[in-house]
């Protein structure tokens, strides 16, 4: 009788741009897209691991792009905001659709259809076999989802962030541009700061570098490659020390 594989962590932070919500559509939530993930997630939380998820509204609105058109940065920044509630709400329909448990929580208040974020509540979701996601970013304007999912990360614990993208990890150039562009299978957070990769804004990055909390960012497109990261093999790009 074959072992079931043991999962290289015990605890996970998943940052999902919204983006990756919308698949071909261009706008807004594609169902199927969302179920593909959710199953994905659902599999890898029937491990045994703790999921916390951080999701983005880029699918709906971005709060930099808004405010470039005129908007002002803190209501555009807030509209951003909401449109991660709709995200995270998606996605915990999908999720229990699987059979999973799920809390949303958000850093602003509507407790009509989530929790508010509070450390300590979150953390006992998490044990007790709850898949938290994680929405409104930090709460405050200025600041991206990537270093909300720093941030979070650090709060809960985790003991990884997983980027998911639509590329198969970190290029030392825009692979769709670039012909030829290296993939590292590992670089620093310094390297990451110092070329300007793009993987995270740079508050995230320097928020995982001064607290020692690895990235790894992965391809989300490809089926079972959260699994196979989760496991501990060698998919995507890892950002550490």
């Amino acid at each position: 009788m074959e072992t079931a594989p043991v999962p290289a962590f015990k605890r996970i932070l998943l940052k999902l741009s919204g983006e990756a919500l919308m698949g071909s559509r261009g706008f807004g939530v594609d169902p199927e897209v969302v179920a593909r993930i959710a199953e994905e997630v659902h599999e890898v939380h029937q491990m045994g691991v703790q999921v916390a998820i951080v999701v983005g509204g880029g699918n709906f609105i971005r709060g930099v792009t808004a405010s470039g058109r005129g908007v002002d940065r803190v209501v555009a920044d807030h509209m951003g905001m909401l449109a991660t509630v709709i995200n995270a709400l998606a996605l915990q329909d999908a999720l229990e659709r699987c059979g999973s448990y799920t809390r949303v929580v958000t850093a602003i208040e509507m407790r009509e259809v989530a929790e508010p974020f509070i450390r300590r509540r979150a953390v006992r979701h998490l044990e007790k076999g709850r898949i938290v996601i994680l929405a409104g970013g930090t709460g405050n304007p200025y600041f991206s989802t990537d270093t909300a999912a720093a941030l979070r990360g650090m709060e809960v614990k985790a003991e990884v962030i997983l980027k998911a993208t639509k590329v198969d990890g970190v290029y030392d150039a825009d692979p769709s541009k670039v012909p030829g562009a290296k993939l590292f299978s590992e670089i620093s957070y310094l390297d990451v700061l110092s070329r300007q990769l793009g993987v995270m804004d740079t508050t995230a990055i320097s928020l995982c570098m001064d607290n020692s909390l690895p990235i790894i960012v992965f391809n989300l497109n490809v089926p079972g490659n959260l699994k196979r990261v989760v496991l501990g093999e060698k998919v995507g790009s890892r950002v550490a020390c």
